[in-house]
């Protein structure tokens, strides 16, 4: 799959001027990328176009706008388009009073382990997490953020890319849930296979 580069980018002026049409953009391409597992987790799939956006905000919030910060950002961002024959996601749990937070990332920890899909037909696939290695996890808690690849084998990737349902879930003691993938999310993330 193609990798973010300064070429795909807009300078920090063009970008001023075309931000509020792309995030619109962005935002609308973002829906059939988020999966609801349960009420209180979500993964996020990213692309080549939601990096785009996160760089490009990243830029405008920075002001960043020299050779060595861009390449910066890349090589931070790059590493979350899927490669072709995989699914990458950032994975929230999400609770929105702070106290219940605390209290679910205690019960949760190892949830990022449980996590799954399943193209049907096949094994579940359990992520790769957080290989930029910084440690989310503690003896007393997980984080609420996750970062996750689920390397699909060639037979996975093609049945995907054909239309095979496709279910998530996460199995964890304290939270386990299954959700069924709508048809537009799956043609989503169908389009991340090469």
């Amino acid at each position: 799959m193609k990798k973010l580069d300064r070429a795909g980018l807009m300078s920090l002026e063009k970008y001023s001027e075309v931000r509020n049409d792309f995030r619109t953009k962005v935002m609308a391409h973002k829906l059939n990328r988020k999966i609801h597992i349960g009420p209180n987790a979500t993964l996020y799939f990213e692309d080549y176009l939601t990096m785009q956006y996160q760089v490009q905000e990243m830029l405008r919030i920075e002001k960043i706008f020299e050779a060595d910060g861009i390449a910066e950002e890349l090589e931070t961002y790059n590493p979350l388009i899927p490669d072709g024959s995989n699914w990458k996601a950032t994975f929230m749990i999400e609770f929105p009073n702070e106290t219940e937070r605390k209290e679910w990332l205690a019960k949760l920890i190892g949830i990022e382990k449980k996590t799954w899909v399943q193209v049907a037909g096949f094994d579940k696939v359990y992520p790769i997490t957080n290989e930029d290695l910084i440690e989310r996890e503690t003896e007393d808690k997980t984080s609420s953020v996750h970062f996750m690849r689920f390397e699909l084998t060639p037979d996975m990737v093609v049945a995907a890319r054909d239309g095979t349902a496709l279910t998530m879930g996460i199995e964890h003691p304290a939270y386990d849930y299954v959700v069924e993938v709508s048809d537009d999310s799956r043609a989503s993330l169908a389009a991340d296979l090469g």
